[in-house]
């Protein structure tokens, strides 16, 4: 099940247990207006810091993470106002390895704003978003990690 705010504009934030899928959300954001849809599928990997990793558990506060989302959106387009969609959608559960926990998806009418767009994206969502993730090594260890608490994005 998803949880969804209502939409005050077109763009689209969910959160939930579902399959994530990125047709779906390049569809959403492919609208006639948009020369550039960029797309970032976040997977889970089989090695964390060179630790083999067996699956990972997500867990999120909904209403809160859904209004960050919300406000990423805005941020955007202070800063990129030809932004036309932005998609977010982020799973919870337990999640194996290949399985897609993120899409974040952006568009606009030149490549060069929707890139930048959909970093930010991105990077302001692992900082603010209150979402965690367990990872769960082949050796049986956990560790718990608030994506807010990345110190470095190339590792979370």
């Amino acid at each position: 099940m998803f949880v969804t705010p209502p939409l005050t504009t077109d763009d689209d934030f969910a959160l939930g247990f579902a399959p994530l899928s990125l047709e779906q959300v390049y569809q959403r954001t492919a609208i006639a207006a948009n020369g550039a849809v960029v797309v970032m599928s976040g997977t889970v990997r089989s090695h964390t810091q060179g630790r083999p990793v067996r699956y990972l558990e997500y867990q999120a506060y909904a209403p809160m993470a859904l209004v960050v989302f919300e406000g990423i959106a805005a941020e955007i387009r202070q800063q990129w106002p030809a932004t036309n969609r932005v998609v977010i959608h982020h799973r919870t559960g337990r999640l194996h390895i290949g399985e897609i926990s993120v899409l974040v998806a952006v568009g606009c009418p030149h490549r060069s704003e929707a890139f930048a767009a959909c970093q930010y994206a991105i990077d302001t969502l692992k900082h603010k978003a209150p979402i965690w993730k367990k990872e769960c090594f082949d050796d049986g260890s956990t560790t718990w990690v608030s994506i807010a608490a990345c110190e470095s994005l190339a590792n979370c």
